[in-house]
Parts: C-alpha cells; structure tokens; sequence
C-alpha cells in the first residue's frame, strides 16, 4: 500500500512565501515523476509544477519564476517552494507521484489527500 502525505498549506497573506511537503511511503520500488496540481473552488484539477527521475522540471505559466519544485529521492519527498504568493494561487494542493510499488508490477498514479492554500488579499 502507497501514501502520499502533503503538509506545509495554510492561510498567508499575498506576497508571502509557503513551503509545501509531500512524503510518499509505503510499498515503494521506485519512484518515477512526482508533481504537484491544485484545484480551485469551482475549477478542474490543474498541474503546477512537476519533476522527473533525472531532475527535469515543467511549471505551469502561472506560476513560472514564483515556485519552485524539488524532489528528494533518499526521503521519498517532493516539496514546493511557493514564493510571491497571490490571491489567485488559492487553491487545495494535490501531492502526484508516478511509481512502480514492487519490481513486478507496472507503474501507476498516487495522488495525496490535499492541503488547502489560502492567499489573502
């Protein structure tokens, strides 16, 4: 079984800077691409920001230059470092990683449960 955690969302006013944390655990071989999306009230799902195996980075145009993703393999983490924050990034923030659970098997898509970012103006 595969978890992913996300932590690190809350209120902030614009401007401000927060970090989000996501832990994947569980039944884990390895880990191929992890991203992070996020759905506004009344919008569908849409990608942020994601990272491959190699380190290779895609950000959404909205928040090019302001965030910034990373991955740590050691820990099974992938974090999002959310700086010059606007009213318009409020939004519940989903945690995706792309992994294979154990050698045999082929690889598939977890998502985490959300964290809610408020930005208030």
């Amino acid at each position: 079984q595969v978890q992913l955690v996300e932590s690190g969302g809350g209120l902030v006013q614009a401007g401000g800077s927060l970090r989000l944390s996501c832990a994947a655990s569980g039944s884990i071989y390895r880990i191929n691409g992890m991203g992070w999306y996020r759905q506004a009230p009344g919008k569908q799902r849409e990608l942020v920001a994601t990272i491959t195996s190699v380190g290779g980075t895609r950000y959404a145009d909205s928040v090019k230059g302001r965030f910034t993703i990373s991955r740590d393999d050691a820990k099974n983490m992938v974090y999002l470092q959310m700086n010059s924050l606007e009213p318009e990034d409020t939004a519940v923030y989903y945690c995706n990683a792309n992994l294979v659970p154990r050698p045999n098997l082929t690889s598939r898509s977890y998502w985490g449960q959300g964290t809610q970012v408020t930005v208030s103006s």
